[in-house]
């Protein structure tokens, strides 16, 4: 269909999306990519995003609708920048809004923000969640009322200096400082943490999410077509709960299968292929009976990675579970 795989606004750069479906329609929560001339170094100074619009869509095929800033950094006490890939929800007759961002000494820890509309504005709240750490929060409300949070991402995303239970800054001579499994070890994955029903603090601590392969084992770190890099997303279909996520440095999203919101998750198959640009990153959503892929690739800088745009598409989803495999740039 022709509303499928355009961006979704041109006005702004927008990227790492999450879709949430509020009131009946779909509201898009994304960062806002901000021109400028840093390089890439590997540990992300290129992203220069301060602060977040929110999008939203009446049905799909609508036209898109900037609502404008909904959060900056300068009102977040405890930030000092990097306002990466958030997420949403809703509880309490409240809008939740999560966001990683850099505290005062450089470390990425998860915040959250309140809101009366799905479309902001967002009020932060003075102090990260306690126990936060990392990057790309994604958030699931299940069937009992339970919400979890997912996060994590390695390299920029500082995943792996967590490995003690302290952050450790490790050699920052290597790529992004990365100290993290190599080989044959097994490759880090993303943690989950439930949340209190306040929705901005944790109810337990939080404890990595298990990605095994059909053997059973440990995802590899060598396995880099397979292993999670960042960008967690859980959807729930048929009673399972899929993991979808990035790998990274080779642009795959890939999903994962488990029984249980808390894993382990066995390793299923490919969402989508390579985007134009370095980083991939998406979100899968349900409206009106179909399930939709968000994501972003850097098609409208004519792949300059650190300028992007979201998009979006019909995706499918069998009667088992299994997802057809997307390429963005064919049908």
């Amino acid at each position: 269909m022709s509303e499928f795989n355009k961006p979704l606004v041109t006005h702004i750069y927008t990227a790492d999306p999450s879709a949430h479906v509020f009131d009946g329609k779909i509201y898009i929560y994304g960062s806002h990519d901000l021109e400028n001339e840093g390089l890439d170094d590997g540990k992300g100074d290129h992203f220069k995003m301060m602060d977040y619009h929110v999008l939203s869509l009446d049905d799909i095929g609508a036209p898109c609708v900037d609502h404008g800033e909904a959060l900056h950094v300068k009102d977040v006490p405890w930030a000092s920048g990097r306002m990466w890939a958030p997420d949403a929800a809703f509880k309490n007759g409240k809008y939740y809004f999560y966001f990683p961002a850099q505290d005062k000494n450089g470390i990425f820890r998860i915040g959250a923000a309140v809101g009366d509309k799905p479309m902001g504005p967002f009020k932060a709240e003075p102090n990260y969640i306690e126990g936060s750490y990392s990057i790309d929060p994604a958030v699931l409300t299940d069937d009992d009322n339970k919400t979890y949070m997912y996060c994590g991402g390695l390299w920029g995303g500082q995943l792996e200096k967590w490995r003690t239970g302290e952050f450790i800054r490790g050699d920052e001579t290597k790529t992004a400082g990365y100290d993290g499994p190599q080989g044959d070890e097994p490759a880090m994955c993303p943690w989950v943490a439930e949340l209190n029903d306040d929705m901005v603090s944790f109810k337990t601590k939080p404890q990595e999410v298990k990605i095994l392969d059909e053997n059973g084992e440990f995802l590899k770190a060598s396995d880099t077509d397979r292993r999670f890099f960042e960008a967690p997303c859980v959807h729930k279909f048929g009673g399972k709960y899929y993991l979808s996520y990035s790998t990274g440095d080779t642009h795959f999203i890939q999903y994962a299968e488990s029984d249980n919101p808390l894993g382990p998750f066995t390793y299923k198959g490919k969402v989508l292929e390579p985007v134009i640009g370095w980083t991939n990153h998406h979100y899968i959503t349900e409206y009106k009976g179909k399930w939709y892929l968000f994501y972003h690739d850097s098609s409208m800088s004519d792949g300059v990675t650190h300028l992007r745009c979201i998009k979006y598409t019909e995706l499918n989803i069998a009667p088992d579970g299994t997802i057809t495999t997307v390429n963005a740039y064919e049908g």
